[in-house]
């Protein structure tokens, strides 16, 4: 929850620890007979822990959906801060130097491989959660996300420069884990693998700003592209910025390299390798689907004009007893919306333009937007109603928190179901 404050979380707490810091721990419990206390409080330090043993279930995506945003709103997501409107672009690999791109088959890396982590050694100890290896792919890469690792360290031997907690504004804690993995050139095949270039890496541009697990692609990139720091959009050129650090990937590349050639990092050979086909990813089944704003029961919407009188405006608001009107062109384009309280305000200042009253910049539902993604729409903006419109922006109704609550009421009648 964004209110309760997002500025410290399990990542920092691991930071925190591995610094050398102390952490407060509170325990709370129901009491037993052979354990009774019920609350402790204490300090802690690695030092003062038994073990302190880092296991990662996901971790080195091999490639990863390129973000954007194409909504009138900024949004705050995992993949950071996007702008409206295509604003900006965000993305997360160091693209040539990505350990599963060089070994796009896991031909090297399995169960049991050594790796660089955090400053120190860490194991593989599996497929990470949400691998795939079904996919499409170019130049033997994917071009979306696929293979991930398990990933375990011993925390007592990491160092801070090669793991930091960080907040995405708005969203919450993440960790920036430094991993470096090894690939011996054992054949040609392996070879012209990790000889792959940033333009040879095919990634995909989704839209963020769609609500929904399968988001629509805008187009494909590459990352030669992604970190000349621009990129076009619909003839718009976009900024684009990484959330993972080049720079620091360059220097775990040579620091493990120089492990290597003083022989203080010996390589292992993995006990099975990770798996490379069978392997596609299952959403988990949502057994009460969301009702969508399309599947709403509604009035036939009520709508008027920019040049339209706001007395006739206000008469409109009290026969058809509504308080909101989205304001729309000839052609039913959404232009605006003026509420029952623009109405009196403007009364009260005599103004007689629509145009001077009327809310330009509107929020919006969208047909195919699940109900309760609306309701937090009209929660964080703090309004009571907003237009629904269709992909070519016009005005197909209206939802408000009446209609929310309403439909809240019967679900609840029904067993609780999922809006």
């Amino acid at each position: 929850d964004p209110e309760i404050g997002l500025d410290y979380g399990g990542a920092h707490v691991i930071e925190d620890l591995i610094k050398g810091e102390e952490v407060e721990l509170v325990a709370e419990a129901y009491g037993t007979d052979c354990y009774p206390l019920k609350h402790v409080e204490t300090l802690i330090t690695l030092d003062k822990l038994n073990q302190a043993i880092m296991v990662n279930p996901r971790n080195c995506y091999q490639n990863y959906a390129v973000a954007v945003n194409s909504t009138d709103e900024t949004l705050y997501t995992y993949m950071g801060t996007l702008l409206p409107n295509y604003g900006n672009v965000t993305y997360s690999s160091a693209g040539e130097l990505s350990p599963l791109i060089n070994d796009p088959h896991f031909q090297t890396i399995g169960f049991g491989t050594r790796v660089f982590l955090c400053g120190t050694e860490g194991y593989i100890v599996g497929e990470g959660t949400q691998h795939s290896t079904e996919v499409e792919r170019k130049h033997g890469v994917p071009t979306t996300s696929a293979g991930t690792l398990m990933l375990k360290g011993d925390m007592k031997k990491m160092n801070p420069e090669f793991l930091r907690a960080a907040t995405m504004p708005n969203y919450g804690p993440t960790l920036y884990v430094g991993v470096g993995i090894p690939i011996p050139i054992l054949d040609e095949d392996i070879a012209a693998s990790t000889g792959i270039s940033d333009e040879e890496i095919t990634c995909k541009i989704v839209d963020y700003g769609v609500p929904r697990r399968e988001r629509p692609v805008v187009k494909e990139t590459n990352y030669k592209e992604l970190k000349s720091g621009k990129i076009e959009i619909e003839g718009v050129e976009v900024p684009t910025s990484p959330l993972s650090s080049l720079k620091k990937a360059r220097i775990i590349a040579e620091e493990l390299k120089k492990l290597i050639e003083k022989s203080e990092f010996l390589l292992t050979s993995p006990i099975y390798r990770l798996p490379s086909r069978g392997y596609t990813l299952r959403p988990l089944e949502i057994r009460k689907p969301s009702i969508l704003v399309r599947e709403l029961e509604s009035k036939p919407v009520i709508v008027t004009r920019p040049d339209e009188n706001i007395k006739d405006v206000a008469r409109k608001l009290v026969e058809n007893n509504i308080n909101h009107i989205p304001v729309v062109d000839e052609k039913g384009v959404l232009q605006g919306i003026v509420t029952s309280w623009d109405i009196a305000d403007a009364v009260a200042k005599g103004k007689t333009s629509l145009r001077d009253v009327m809310t330009r910049r509107v929020i919006i539902a969208r047909e195919d937007e699940p109900v309760e993604v609306v309701a937090r729409r009209i929660d964080k903006y703090d309004i009571s109603g907003l237009p629904i419109v269709d992909s070519n922006n016009k005005v197909k109704g209206i939802i408000t928190a009446e209609d929310i609550s309403r439909l809240v009421g019967k679900k609840m009648g029904r067993g609780g179901e999922s809006i």
